[in-house]
């Protein structure tokens, strides 16, 4: 039977084999979720994903949302239906606490359930995406009265909720906003100001919308030092948890988008007509850095859901690859007798669905492992160990964001080519996912912004040693894979990689607090790209460790030839054999390139910073 969304082999492996998600049991906080239960887990969400989440997705696109007089908006109507099924599994409080209506499970184990969900319909999912983003604010920054009245309700699916910090005027530059907060004298504040690109900022699958609005209290500073956060609802909220009067927030508009169609992006007025209450998130003036809890979190799932649409591309080229009869063998020749084969056995469909292969897993190791190191952070036993897995979350985010989305790009590109010109057409699901996955750049700070953030931020917190910590634990696979005679080559090319990469850091450092800062930062994107490209080298050889140490259990020997063999008679010789070659793939066709980037890095050229403003025409 072909696998649909996800390679579930692959999503089980990674899950115990790689990540071991299972030895998190043996801590008291996630002592119910052993093997037996992980697994229920991830075949509850399958097929939860397969059978009503995917059906909607080619209506998702087709429908889309509207906006309707009185200004609510409408979902397509299948998402209504789905909706209630999503719901009642309690799938959106996955890693939260009981105590609201969560779960309570790993992290880890719930970034395979959202694989699945998201790959079906990333439209839909993305309500439920920012939905537990807000509740996690509130969780974090509200009062007890905020928590009782709204996390129930959010958790329940009862109540949704969105970000509001974008506006036409300031963009990325959220310092330059103009929404404003007046004090009412009773512990609320009147909203006045217009939003723009909210996802989900109105729809009609739920009975309220809670929003937390970035906001400047009248007389406060200037820039992001004098904004504060806001929790402002669609309808107000009354003391006992009941709905009370509408909340002046009116959506005056909605986006017609390349992709999500599934989902409103809307413009949203508060208090046009004077009569906006909010109450306060947290400190005054301290909104920044609450909403960044939000941003990050928002950042990693946007991560998630440029990996879901990939892996549902890649699965889908497979299965399209092997049912598609085109052509004869390459060896063939003029043979007139000769048969047309599966397109998958032509050597350039190969090298595009390994290619695919390649990034799709790397991706899915990384996503995975950022959900480790949450999990772990959260059961550290030390002030030390919780600031190692802090600081380690922190410097995968952007790469997670960044670099998966545009790699996850380039493999809805690749599928499109494997379907060829039947890929370009609405017929198929090709062109949609690329489609839906072009905004996962954009989102929540461009990849741009990532990169700066990698080279700004991250390459040098803390004198630049969580970054040398984490080249780190790529060298300790690296001494793993040098016990392994066939990971050879691999080890060699992925050792020559990390030390590259961990000298041109220190160089790209200097630069970009010297007077070289311009041509520095124009390096900070191929520096997000080629730190994604080692990482990705990283999760290859490791998976590939691992594999090796099977296939030797299963043949016996340490030796590739049997390896091959013993591939044609076991399914799981062929997995293991699959990851054994996919490092290798990547390590000989891509590190390469990877390796002339890093010294393009090095020379910090600047072209890009020294050309005339005219010079570019136009």
């Amino acid at each position: 039977m072909a696998q649909l969304i996800a390679d579930r082999k692959d999503v089980d492996f990674v899950l115990h084999e790689q990540m071991q998600v299972t030895e998190l049991a043996k801590n008291e906080k996630f002592a119910e979720f052993n093997k037996k239960t992980v697994d229920m887990v991830v075949t509850e969400a399958r097929n939860l994903a397969v059978k009503a989440i995917l059906p909607t997705q080619k209506e998702s696109d087709e429908v889309g949302c509207s906006l309707e007089k009185d200004g609510t908006v409408k979902v397509p109507e299948s998402f209504h239906q789905v909706n209630a099924l999503y719901n009642e599994g309690e799938w959106l409080g996955m890693i939260d606490e009981p105590d609201y209506g969560g779960q309570g499970m790993p992290k880890t184990l719930s970034l395979a359930a959202e694989e699945y969900f998201i790959g079906a319909n990333p439209a839909f999912m993305l309500y439920h995406g920012l939905s537990h983003g807000a509740a996690n604010l509130i969780k974090t920054f509200g009062t007890e009265a905020q928590k009782n009245a709204y996390l129930p309700k959010i958790y329940s699916g009862k109540w949704s909720g969105t970000m509001l910090l974008t506006e036409a005027e300031a963009g990325s530059d959220v310092g330059a906003l103009q929404t404003t907060a007046t004090p009412n004298g009773d512990g609320t504040y009147s909203i006045s100001g217009t939003k723009i690109f909210i996802s989900g900022g109105e729809q009609n699958m739920v009975e309220n919308i809670a929003h937390p609005v970035l906001a400047r209290i009248e007389g406060a500073p200037a820039g992001t030092r004098g904004i504060s956060l806001f929790l402002v609802p669609k309808y107000r909220v009354n003391d006992d948890g009941s709905l009370g009067e509408f909340n002046d927030v009116v959506c005056t508009g909605i986006e017609e988008k390349m992709g999500l169609h599934g989902n409103a992006t809307c413009t949203l007025t508060l208090g046009g007509r004077g009569n906006c209450v909010g109450t306060l998130l947290g400190q005054e003036n301290k909104g920044m850095r609450a909403m960044f809890l939000m941003m990050n979190e928002a950042r990693q799932l946007v991560g998630l859901q440029g990996f879901a649409t990939a892996t549902a591309s890649y699965i889908y080229a497979v299965n399209y690859a092997r049912q598609r009869i085109q052509g004869k063998h390459l060896t063939a020749g003029k043979a007139a007798d000769a048969s047309s084969v599966p397109i998958i056995q032509h050597p350039d469909v190969r090298r595009q669905l390994l290619t695919m292969k390649a990034y799709v897993e790397g991706m899915r190791s990384l996503i995975y492992y950022g959900g480790l190191t949450h999990d772990l952070e959260g059961l550290a036993q030390s002030d030390e160990e919780k600031e190692k897995y802090a600081d380690r979350t922190a410097i995968l985010t952007p790469i997670i964001k960044g670099y998966i989305t545009d790699r996850a790009l380039e493999v809805t590109s690749h599928g499109i080519q494997v379907y060829g010109g039947y890929g370009y057409i609405q017929e198929y699901p090709m062109e949609q996912l690329m489609r839906d996955c072009r905004i996962f750049q954009i989102y929540e700070g461009t990849n741009g912004i990532q990169a700066m953030d990698l080279l700004g931020r991250k390459l040098g917190m803390k004198k630049g040693q969580p970054f040398m910590d984490y080249l780190g634990e790529m060298e300790k696979t690296i001494a793993e894979a040098g016990k392994i005679s066939v990971l050879g080559d691999v080890t060699r090319r992925v050792e020559n990689a990390v030390n590259r990469l961990s000298e041109v850091a220190v160089s790209l450092a200097k630069a970009s607090v010297s007077d070289n800062i311009l041509n520095a930062y124009a390096y900070a994107h191929p520096f997000l790209d080629v730190t994604g490209d080692v990482t990705f080298a990283w999760m290859h050889l490791w998976r590939a460790v691992l594999a090796a140490r099977k296939l030797e259990k299963l043949t016996g020997e340490a030796d590739m030839a049997k390896f091959m063999e013993k591939a044609g008679k076991n399914k799981d010789a062929a997995f293991y054999v699959g990851s054994l070659k996919t490092a290798e793939f990547f390590a000989t066709n891509i590190l390469p390139a990877t390796m002339g980037k890093l010294d393009a890095i090095a020379d910090v050229n600047g072209a890009a910073v020294e050309m005339p403003d005219a010079s570019f025409g136009g």
